[in-house]
């Protein structure tokens, strides 16, 4: 299959029909949003939704997200519209959150890998939105990228992982934020189980008390259901080996140091993680800085194509972790998945 790759910031009507025009004959798209580029398929085809799965190797017990370009479209999706829904969509659609609640006899169990719930957003962004309304179908999408890999931030990302797998990546330029959406269920207490750019205490100011998954920060237990895209236990990870370094900045600059020199003693290539505040630490040695330690949405903007050009140069990337607050904690979900929650404390 050859790949096309439009971009919309010259040819976006010419983009938008075409994708639209392959959504509706149940093929797949790629196409960017704020967060992450997705990989879109007609939400209400399940034989189109099962492309999505073969195309990035992903189980299929993983589900996915319905991205809509209104919130009608929305309250189709879900059997019944509580209180908390309309004002979380107020408040904070289109952008990044995504909200859980019980499906409707419309969506596929394939799109919910067999749950009863289904998880449906409104993204930013002219290109995606336009997409969605000229299909006239919510889009089914994960991340566009091999499963397991880095999520893709620009559409050479997910050339790389998927050319000759789909017909056309929709070339938006690089995403705003960088990494996915929030992820919030709506069915019992309202609970995180994906952190993103809208956090808890942005949440909270709206809703009221929310809780946390006890899974953000550590795998998913055995056996157990992932109730939202990013619950595996190890996602988002490059092929080289990731190690996470915890600890105050200037120690765990200092175990990271000392690792670095002992795995290039065992010839191992290496490649560090930094940020802003400790790349003094890391002079004559191999580093990449992230950003601003204090302002994480830098760190998480940057993360996912940082892990994918280290991974080009490097066997083992040495990562510096942050505070597990506000968007440190969506930074953290990230990277911990990313090294398979590999950790040394500095």
């Amino acid at each position: 299959m050859e790949t096309r790759v439009i971009e919309t910031r010259i040819h976006e009507e010419a983009g938008t029909n075409l994708g639209a025009e392959l959504i509706r004959r149940g093929e797949l798209v790629a196409f960017p949003t704020e967060t992450v580029y997705g990989l879109g398929a007609n939400g209400l085809d399940a034989a189109a939704v099962e492309k999505i799965f073969e195309a990035k190797g992903r189980p299929n017990d993983n589900p996915l997200i319905m991205h809509v370009s209104n919130k009608n479209e929305a309250k189709k999706l879900w059997g019944h519209i509580p209180k908390t829904l309309n004002a979380l969509m107020d408040a904070f659609w289109p952008g990044p959150l995504t909200l859980i609640f019980n499906k409707s006899d419309r969506v596929p169990d394939a799109v919910t890998a067999g749950l009863p719930t289904v998880a449906v957003r409104m993204p930013q962004g002219k290109t995606a939105n336009l997409l969605i309304r000229k299909a006239g179908v919510p889009i089914a999408a994960p991340s566009a990228n091999l499963s397991g890999r880095p999520s893709p931030t620009s559409a050479s990302h997910v050339f790389r992982d998927l050319n000759g797998r789909i017909p056309l990546i929709l070339d938006g330029g690089e995403c705003g934020f960088g990494i996915e959406s929030t992820v919030l269920s709506l069915v019992g207490k309202p609970t995180i189980l994906r952190p993103g750019a809208v956090t808890k205490e942005m949440i909270e100011a709206v809703i009221g008390p929310v809780e946390l998954s006890d899974c953000l920060l550590k795998p998913l237990a055995e056996g157990k259901a992932a109730l939202s895209p990013g619950m595996k236990y190890k996602h988002y990870a490059p092929n080289a080996r990731v190690l996470v370094v915890l600890g105050e900045p200037k120690e765990a600059a200092k175990r990271i140091s000392e690792l670095y020199v002992q795995y290039s003693l065992e010839d191992l290539s290496c490649e560090i993680a930094a940020t802003e505040q400790t790349a003094r630490f890391y002079r004559g040695k191999n580093y990449t800085v992230l950003g601003d330690r204090n302002e994480p949405l830098t760190l998480c903007r940057n993360l996912f194509s940082a892990l994918r050009e280290m991974d080009e140069r490097a066997e083992v990337i040495l990562a510096e972790g942050v505070n597990a607050e506000g968007t440190g904690l969506a930074f953290m979900n990230r990277l911990l998945r990313a090294a398979g929650f590999e950790i040394e404390n500095g």
